[in-house]
């Protein structure tokens, strides 16, 4: 279970195997401090452990922009024809139309949170919503337009 899900999100079988055996390391610490109780089966909580770790790991190489060198064998030295560089070009560039088709404050709202990664609290402050709640309300009703304008191109 754990090597499909760090295999599915980016990882490999080491990956795998180093998450799995820090989650161990997790359960053993959490038992001998003596105050665990498991209140699910053991597979499912060394799951979401390790589920938390790798989610936690891609953040940090996320923020970090990680080595190139880690990505070389991901990067193809050479695309044939330019195929998958046109296709997501293509891609970026009908995303770029419905961001631009779609207003105002949904256009700005979509870039502070995917693009300048504020947090809901900021976007909340910055238009004057009551709270970080009706703030994520009107993202999410912002991100339903953006996809049917997105998918409406040919």
């Amino acid at each position: 279970m754990v090597l499909q899900l760090i295999i599915n999100n980016n990882g490999n079988e080491d990956d795998a195997k180093d998450i799995y055996q820090e989650a161990i390391i997790v359960l053993y610490n959490k038992v001998k401090a003596g105050d665990f109780e498991l209140s699910s089966k053991l597979k499912t909580y060394i799951y979401s452990i390790c589920r938390r770790l790798w989610l936690k790991r891609l953040t940090h190489i996320n923020r970090y922009g990680g080595d190139i060198r880690d990505f070389e064998e991901f990067l193809p030295a050479e695309v044939e024809g330019g195929e998958l560089h046109n296709e997501r070009d293509i891609q970026f560039g009908k995303m770029n139309i419905a961001l631009q088709q779609l207003g105002e404050p949904c256009k700005t709202i979509m870039e502070d949170f995917y693009i300048n990664n504020r947090s809901m609290q900021e976007i909340c402050e910055r238009f004057g919503y009551t709270n970080a709640d009706n703030a994520k309300t009107q993202k999410y009703k912002c991100l339903q337009r953006l996809k049917k304008l997105f998918f409406q191109q040919n």
